[in-house]
């Protein structure tokens, strides 16, 4: 068998010449490998690598803040850098308390499920009294928040989704709010084995079902065959939803035995719907204009629906908006009206196409994992406050019902993910990231991340370090040798975090007396007895190091999502108060929040379309994944440099738009809106309707150190606004944002992201 490794992105089979990786091939069971991860050897890559242990200049001289992002990197020895990162993190403690430090990481660090950077610094903090903590997660700020109210949590229902094959036999219909996007199930967190996606929408095309795509992107959807594309303004499905809901109503095609077994509350949700609790039904003329999709249209396709056995999705973009949380609600909403929730291929998806997890027919067990501890202190934030928080120590947010306060953070210690990616409205993070008094990172390359710290911790890579790929419901659990030779002086994470915790006497709590070795076999052997409690049978440790893998088979019996509790609601109740689908929720309601009552509502987002806003920003920028990366991981990859234009992130404009401002395709443009701005490459298609920019998210984030605030490389989040989805879940809202595009200077700067900072020697 051949050496095998995996990424977020699947598993490759790995070349070796001279004891070293050379290239990486795709896994050959793989049907729709991605070529994302082919490229992790680039030269490109390693030039980029963080090979010793740096200091910011300023901060090294004066412990000045002022300077992040902007000075010289200072080299030094490990042990200098690692007793200046355990000196800040006893004096702040010992000053103000573990509630002043922050424990930054975002999961997106490596496949490996030992190295892996999130658990590995939450570990180490919590060995040593504690940290404040986020929470939920820029994909799924608000859907997370929402769902345990309505149906279940978020994890739960994206490891029951109906799998592939069950759609293929059963679906007719399968309407989908937001496209089911292949380029995002490349991944799945852990690896993703087994691609499903592309094949599983072929074959339901094959087997004759039929694709309704409502989105304001046409090539969010490929299944091999024709499909029906429905342009919608962004931002506007609830409004569809509802009108949808409206006609089943109206034309007594609503399950009304369902409704009335399996669902709380749509006696409390009808007087919105038609109209008399605030005067406005929710008709598919009303909903005609707001959306931009023909009145006729709507009726007709809530016929079509009721009609077929029917599969509605929901892409998890629709909820990363302002009120966020409604597109899901009312989805739940239509689906439950239907009734064909808990049959085979009809009900509702969560998500198909968002990682590769859903649909899977694989045995689902708790993986191997390193436990993280336990964490004395109560303090958190919601994912996607944390300029808030560095902003307004002290200040209150809602969130889930309750009142909370933004602590007051002296250090913040980053490992695994990018907050210059992730978080919106960059120059004002970049403002928030001068509040902490010290910021230690520890990073494989000089991401913007790393050039935004005081202290940098060079970090190994999943090809420099023996591990275990997993992944919930995947095919396979993969052991990951060590195939490459550490970049310079990097160290995995957990080697640092045991240097930074003897230091601070913490060595035994957080090692418990194991090398990093000896943890591997014993989270797998732990693994290993849960997965046989799941009916399947693993290798011991040595059998799957010397075997390379183990195939996780599917159960006899492919899952269709929530068919127990339509076959006995009672013995599989559903995790709500009232054990039902709750159409209306008391709980919610009770919170007494005003842009989030106890249904799905309609509610105008922030910097809707008829306001002022839009005379100057008339395009509705979308932010979605890449197809050449993940988040933002690998974007100086042979891959992904060469989807830039002209060495910009690409930005796709309707021809309409492109003609009426004069701008054509491939040439350097600037978009801009009262926030930021950023150059992107100009890509003209028709796959975008008109009135809608898309740039996609990942291009390392590149501020011009003058004082124009010019973002040169196309990264969409020095325009998107950093407000709470609602006060029920404050999710980020990347999708709500108004743009305009113009022609570019004639010279525009160059583009300097995929430069190395500025390194001096230790004197």
């Amino acid at each position: 068998m051949a050496i095998l490794t995996v990424t977020h992105w699947g598993a490759y089979e790995v070349e070796m010449a001279g004891g070293e990786a050379v290239a990486l091939h795709p896994f050959r069971d793989d049907p729709d490998p991605s070529p994302i991860g082919l490229h992790m050897l680039a030269p490109g890559l390693d030039r980029l690598r963080i090979r010793r242990p740096a200091i910011r200049q300023g901060w090294l001289e004066g412990r000045a803040k002022s300077g992040r992002g902007r000075e010289p990197f200072v080299e030094v020895s490990w042990d200098q850098a690692l007793d200046l990162a355990a000196g800040e993190l006893r004096r702040v403690i010992d000053t103000h308390g573990n509630r002043a430090v922050f424990g930054g990481s975002y999961g997106w660090s490596s496949a490996g499920r030992f190295h892996h950077a999130q658990s590995q610094v939450h570990r180490f903090l919590n060995s040593i009294g504690g940290y404040v903590r986020s929470t939920d997660s820029y994909s799924l700020g608000a859907a997370r928040v929402l769902m345990p109210h309505i149906v279940a949590p978020m994890d739960e229902l994206m490891a029951r989704h109906t799998a592939w094959s069950v759609l293929e036999q059963h679906t007719r219909l399968f309407v989908t709010f937001g496209g089911v996007p292949a380029k995002n199930a490349q991944i799945s967190q852990g690896g993703a084995i087994e691609h499903r996606i592309p094949g599983g929408l072929r074959r339901m095309a094959e087997a004759g079902c039929r694709f309704v795509n409502i989105s304001p992107a046409r090539d969010d959807l490929e299944t091999g065959a024709t499909f029906e594309w429905l342009p919608i303004r962004p931002n506007t499905d609830t409004a569809l939803m509802l009108a949808l809901c409206w006609v089943l109503h109206a034309e007594g095609l609503h399950d009304e035995a369902f409704l009335s077994t399996h669902c709380a509350g749509f006696d409390r949700f009808l007087p919105y719907l038609t109209g008399v609790a605030d005067g406005q039904p929710k008709t598919p003329a009303w909903a005609a204009a707001i959306t931009g999709i023909p009145g006729g249209r709507i009726e007709a396709l809530a016929r079509e629906m009721a009609a077929a056995r029917t599969m509605l999705n929901i892409a998890w973009s629709l909820q990363r908006a302002h009120h966020g949380e409604q597109p899901f609600w009312a989805l739940v909403t239509l689906a439950a009206m239907l009734g064909q929730v808990g049959l085979p291929g009809g009900g509702f998806g969560l998500g198909y196409g968002a990682t590769n997890l859903m649909g899977s027919p694989n045995a689902r067990f708790s993986g191997p994992t390193l436990p993280q501890g336990h964490n004395p202190v109560r303090d958190f934030i919601p994912v996607a406050r944390i300029a808030d928080m560095l902003l307004n120590p002290g200040a209150p947010f809602t969130y889930n019902g309750g009142t909370h306060a933004y602590p007051d953070i002296r250090l913040v210690y980053w490992a695994g993910g990018n907050p210059f990616h992730h978080h919106q409205d960059l120059n004002r993070l970049m403002q928030a990231w001068e509040a902490p008094e010290t910021v230690v990172v520890n990073e494989q390359y000089w991401t913007p991340a790393a050039r935004m710290a005081d202290i940098v911790l060079p970090a190994t890579t999943t090809l420099e370090r023996e591990d275990i790929g997993y992944a919930n419901r995947e095919s396979h659990i993969i052991h990951m040798p060590a195939v490459k030779r550490p970049a310079g002086e990097a160290r995995d994470d957990y080697a640092i975090f045991a240097a930074l915790a003897e230091r601070l006497g913490a060595a035994a709590r957080f090692t418990e007396g194991r090398e990093a070795g000896v943890w591997l076999r014993h989270i797998y052997e732990e693994s290993r007895q849960r997965a046989a409690k799941a009916g399947v049978t693993l290798p011991d440790w040595d059998g799957l190091r010397q075997a390379g893998l183990a195939a996780i088979r599917a159960p006899a019996t492919a899952p269709i999502f929530l068919s127990e509790f339509r076959e006995d609601r009672e013995a599989h109740a559903l995790p709500t108060p009232t054990g039902l689908i709750e159409i209306f929720s008391e709980t919610i309601a009770g919170f007494g929040i005003p842009d989030c009552p106890g249904h799905a509502v309609w509610r105008a987002p922030a910097e809707w379309l008829g306001a002022p806003e839009a005379g100057r920003h008339p395009l509705h920028l979308l932010s979605d994944q890449p197809v050449t990366r993940l988040h933002s991981q690998l974007d100086a990859s042979p891959l992904s440099v060469a989807d830039k234009v002209a060495g910009r992130a690409p930005i796709c404009l309707h021809p309409r738009d492109a003609e009426a401002r004069g701008l054509e395709d491939g040439q350097v443009v600037r978009v801009f809106n009262d926030r930021g701005a950023c150059l992107a490459g100009l890509r003209v298609t028709d796959a975008v309707m008109p009135g809608v920019a898309r740039l996609s998210t990942g291009a390392w984030f590149d501020p011009s150190l003058d004082d124009s605030g010019l973002e040169r490389h196309g990264n969409p989040n020095v325009l998107t606004l950093d407000i709470g989805a609602s006060g029920l879940s404050q999710g980020c809202i990347a999708q709500t944002c108004l743009v305009e595009v113009e022609a570019a200077p004639a010279d525009p700067p160059a583009m300097r992201a995929h430069e190395l900072p500025v390194l001096l020697s230790m004197r």
